[in-house]
């Protein structure tokens, strides 16, 4: 072959290697590169913001738990500590710094692995947008590119805002909002210098550096950052010592420490609901466009509800636990671990029905499978909701017990056993019955009725006695609310007012359930929501006026621009004549005070009137009560309602009742919360209230049954 022939291949190679190479740089990084579009409006996903009434973070939905804060908001020291440990000529550069690649070529090479990068802030942005972490030339090149472009669109201060907003800090948070509030338990813009040099020392590698697993270690990073902000001229020597005595204190109250169960987890799963269906976010992801949800929820009457629930729980499940025997209950139990077993998900994989028989005894068998579901269904099971009756706002919600999460008995998204479960108000229910009544004219407080057994004729010659409480004398109104005498009541539905009326009065007042005009309802066997029955009990507070509850003040996009707001209240039904209402408060004031509620009395001093109410077979315990200015309710049972409280001490007056008086005591407690009204207007002044000590004897002694009655002869009684 002559010379020139060689030649010739050698050249036809060379230009085959070229137009390749060409080829594969257009396809591999010319053609993946962002476009003009993509370069000005990036990409990037933003958790949307849950706020309570007055502006805290309550918790946000994410898929990267993301929140945009301005480069105005952000301290200066974060900016430095970046520049100082990431790029030091990031002011000086056009997105890439080639002496810093050629330099870190050369350390690369002469210690045969990658030991240092060459990445710019620039670079570092461009692959948090637009690329992934993948080893290849063709990445390092797109984002090369990329960077070039960044810098020829955006501002250096922007670059600098974009990169807080996107760079990953660890354990899911991605910026520096979610950071500050993550680490410090704080805003970005209250951060202190060691405090921004903490976060960018996390940059590195965030699980290597989290101060809560490895804080030595957190320690020596934090001090090489401030280190290196006093070589660039950031620090004086004197103040980079200072910081550098400074520990590292991460925020008990961070997000990562409400990360199991969250604040209001049943709130914030609810209100997922209802935003996940709006037709007015149609448009928006709820998970990636940074939303602002202004709520209802008071993070503070939250926390005290969470602590109340826990205070009482604690211990009341104790109870349970030593009084409950499976013993007893050998039937129910092998029906329950068959159920469990089935809906475990390895016997739910299995191929053949021998297989699944096969898993089913071993399941059986495993001792801590058998332990793990008694845990589970004897977790006793709570709902607890606060209102502002006025507006219906809801401003605390504990949908689940506390204690389910440690028993293996619930997670975040359990049920909501303040909306998503339908219960016999028991007892509850009966303030209704009376103010049906009062609203005919047929009675009024001092009226007197036979307390005897009762029994009620249908009109097909078909009889109802109502079991429970009743009484050998005759008793005023007062007491037969007071101490919740079934046989009164069932003469009230019955002979003073209709069931008709009762369920039409009830529907008026906000029970959405259905309800069947029958003597039993008087006695509150017709299931209900929780909330329904909260928010019911407003209307007394409201003169007559009914609100539905709200959860949603209003949401904006991402920058701050109002999509809808909503209306305070939503609606009003004027369901009761206000001289009705204020004497079904004073009724009610005696049951706190007295009664079967006084339990209350132990822990809250001011004006309360509320309503206990008890199952049978102690299946359900309720307390539902008013303040002057807010209205709560207590339920207390279990998911399978097979499951029940073995005695005295399941009856609402002692386990619901508690939990509510130790909430309200803790609200009133708390003068930041503005609630300074602890007497009712019209107040019955011949109630006095009664001490703890008084409260304690009456529980003590089970003094729910009423005193005698002394009737005048004139006074009539209706058989």
């Amino acid at each position: 072959m002559t010379t020139s022939a060689k030649v010739g291949y050698i050249i036809a190679g060379a230009a085959i290697a070229i137009a390749a190479l060409v080829v594969w740089f257009d396809a591999a990084v010319i053609g993946t590169l962002p476009s003009l579009e993509q370069l000005e409006n990036p990409p990037q996903e933003f958790a949307s913001r849950i706020l309570d009434r007055n502006g805290r973070l309550v918790e946000s939905f994410f898929v990267k738990r993301r929140l945009y804060v301005p480069y105005d908001s952000i301290p200066p020291a974060f900016f430095q500590a970046l520049i100082a440990t990431e790029d030091r000529e990031f002011y000086n550069h056009w997105g890439i710094h080639l002496w810093r690649i050629v330099k870190a070529t050369i350390k690369n090479v002469l210690a045969l692995r990658a030991k240092e990068g060459a990445s710019t802030i620039t670079q570092q942005l461009a692959r948090n947008l637009y690329f992934n972490q993948e080893p290849t030339i063709a990445r390092k090149l797109r984002e090369a590119i990329t960077a070039v472009q960044i810098e020829h669109t955006y501002t250096k201060n922007e670059i600098l805002e974009m990169y807080a907003n996107t760079v990953n800090f660890g354990r899911g948070a991605y910026g520096i909002y979610v950071a500050a509030q993550e680490y410090f338990g704080k805003h970005p813009r209250q951060l202190t210098p060691d405090e921004c040099a903490y976060l960018v020392a996390l940059l590195k590698a965030p699980a290597t550096y989290d101060a809560q697993t490895n804080y030595e270690r957190a320690l020596r990073r934090r001090n090489l950052v401030l280190a290196l902000m006093e070589d660039t001229g950031f620090l004086t020597p004197q103040q980079r010592a200072q910081l550098a005595r400074e520990p590292i204190t991460i925020a008990a109250g961070s997000f990562a420490s409400q990360r199991r169960g969250g604040l209001a987890p049943h709130f914030v799963e609810m209100l997922r609901k209802k935003l996940s269906r709006d037709l007015r976010l149609q448009d928006y992801d709820l998970y990636r466009d940074g939303l602002t949800i202004e709520t209802t929820l008071d993070e503070r009457i939250q926390r005290y509800a969470n602590e109340a629930v826990r205070e009482q729980l604690e211990q009341f499940q104790r109870e349970f636990d030593r009084s409950w025997s499976w013993n007893a209950h050998k039937d129910l139990l092998a029906a329950i671990l068959q159920k469990a077993a089935q809906s475990h998900p390895v016997y739910l994989a299995a191929d053949s029905p021998q297989q699944q028989q096969h898993v089913m005894r071993q399941l059986l068998a495993s001792q801590h499978f058998v332990d793990s579901v008694k845990r589970a269904v004897t977790t006793v099971q709570c709902g607890v909701v606060v209102l502002d009756p006025k507006t219906g706002a809801i401003l605390a919600m504990v949908g689940a017990s506390p204690l389910a999460f440690e028993r293996g008995s619930g997670s975040r998204y359990s049920l909501n056993h303040c909306m998503e479960i339908r219960r016999q108000p028991g007892s509850a229910f009966k303030p209704f019955v009376y103010a049906a009544a009062l609203a005919d004219g047929t009675l009024d407080a001092t009226t007197v009725i036979d307390a005897s057994p009762f029994t009620y004729t249908f009109a097909d010659g078909r009889t109802w006695s109502p079991s429970g409480s009743s009484h050998a004398n005759a008793v005023d109104v007062a007491t037969a609310i007071k101490f919740s005498i079934n046989t009164v009541a069932a003469r009230v539905i019955t002979q003073y007012t209709t069931p008709q009326r009762v369920v039409a009065l009830a529907r008026k007042m906000g029970i959405t359930t259905p309800m069947d005009p029958y003597p039993a309802l008087a006695l509150g066997v017709e299931e209900v929501y929780p909330i329904d029955l909260v928010s019911a009990y407003g209307t007394f507070l409201n003169g007559g006026i009914s609100v539905p509850p709200v959860a949603i003040r209003a949401v904006r996009d991402r920058l701050g621009r109002e999509i809808y707001r909503g209306k305070f209240p939503t609606s009003v039904t004027d369901a009761l004549n206000p001289a009705v209402c204020r004497t079904m408060i004073r009724l009610l004031q005696g049951v706190v005070d007295g009664g079967t509620g006084s339990t209350v009395r132990q822990f809250f001093r001011y004006d309360a009137a509320g309503k206990t109410g008890t199952t049978n077979d102690y299946a359900d315990a309720w307390f539902v009560g008013m303040t002057p200015e807010l209205v709560a309710g207590v339920w207390l049972g279990f998911d399978d309602h097979r499951i029940k409280f073995t005695g005295a001490y399941g009856m609402g007056g002692k386990a619901a009742a508690p939990i509510w008086g130790r909430l309200m005591a803790k609200i009133y407690a708390d003068s930041s919360l503005g609630f300074v009204n602890r007497t009712f207007t019209d107040r019955d002044s011949t109630l006095i209230p009664i001490t703890p000590e008084q409260a304690r004897q009456v529980i003590e002694e089970d003094r729910f049954a009423p005193p005698p009655v002394q009737l005048h002869p004139a006074e009539p009684i209706r058989p």
